[in-house]
């Protein structure tokens, strides 16, 4: 048995299962950070494909860490602010995923609620009636189902003083962005920006707004949400090719890590320094699309307000 144990040891140090831990390491760091980083990027407005299924069943409860951007912005808090939370679905008529994701958006505004302490209260309208449906449409919420059932709504609106913006009309292939849109929301409420490149986007310059037009050839008839779709689709393919270079260096990097097993300490702490850079550069990269598509959708707001 000793002889055993110490075999597995060994096994577990070896050089190849080193390689395979520190990859997977690296490829799961990469995957949260791209998802982030898009999500982050999105803009205000949700789009909705439902389909016909039975309910679905809550999902448990998490803990749920919000990004220091978010949490920057609650520090900055000087006045309450309220967030009215509307989630009337009609169970015969939407998709399994949608109450799931109404519940993981609870939890959500559960956290900001926590973090603000205080200075954020979140009211929710959970149940379906006439009064929260009225209250919903009042708040800019949109009606959908219409035609399946009960009418639903699903949907975010922040609210402070006589200042008010709302996230209309949520849905689960956007969940990335619900925690950048809803913070968003927040720091136009309250007229001010927070000092973060990720949130704060400078005036749209000439590039940009040739950008958006390019993107956007028919800006004149389409809606904002209609554009802003059209950015997101298109940004998509400049994120499939970073992802691809980003894999083809990765794949170069980690071979010169495996590479360098049984070499001097010198040359291993090399490649892997050198696997740390390509990591953080692949990074930049897809920050930087992210970056774009904000700006992009920032000019196209301001370009439809003309």
């Amino acid at each position: 048995m000793p002889a055993m144990k110490q075999s597995l040891a060994q096994a577990t140090r070896s050089p190849k299962a080193l390689r395979l831990r520190e990859q997977a390491s690296a490829r799961a760091a990469l995957l949260v950070l791209a998802v982030f980083l898009f999500g982050l990027a999105s803009g205000a407005y949700w789009y909705h494909h439902a389909t016909k299924s039975a309910p679905a069943q809550p999902s448990a409860e998490k803990t749920i860490v919000l990004s220091d951007i978010t949490k920057a912005v609650l520090r900055r808090l000087t006045s309450p602010v309220e967030i009215r939370f509307y989630s009337l679905l009609d169970p015969a008529s939407v998709s399994d995923s949608l109450p799931a994701f109404a519940g993981r958006v609870d939890q959500l505004l559960s956290a900001y609620q926590q973090e603000a302490s205080g200075r954020i209260k979140v009211t929710r309208f959970n149940s379906p009636s006439d009064a929260n449906a009225q209250a919903a449409a009042a708040d800019g919420v949109k009606p959908f189902n219409r035609d399946k059932g009960n009418v639903c709504y699903l949907g975010v609106t922040v609210a402070q003083n006589q200042q008010k913006e709302s996230l209309p009309q949520l849905a689960p292939e956007w969940e990335a962005a619900v925690e950048s849109d809803v913070t968003r929301a927040i720091v136009r409420v309250m007229g001010a920006q927070p000092a973060s490149s990720l949130v704060a986007v400078a005036q749209p310059d000439s590039a940009t707004i040739e950008e958006v037009k390019r993107a956007v050839p028919n800006l004149a008839s389409v809606s904002v949400e209609e554009g802003t779709r059209i950015l997101r689709e298109a940004v998509l393919k400049d994120f499939a090719a970073a992802a691809d270079e980003m894999d083809l260096r990765l794949k170069e990097a980690e071979q010169r890590v495996t590479d360098a097993q049984g070499k001097s300490e010198a040359e291993q702490q090399a490649a892997r320094k050198n696997l740390q850079q390509v990591q953080l550069g692949q990074a930049e990269k897809l920050k930087q699309v992210a970056a774009r598509l904000q700006a992009q959708i920032t000019t196209l707001q301001q370009l439809k307000k003309e």
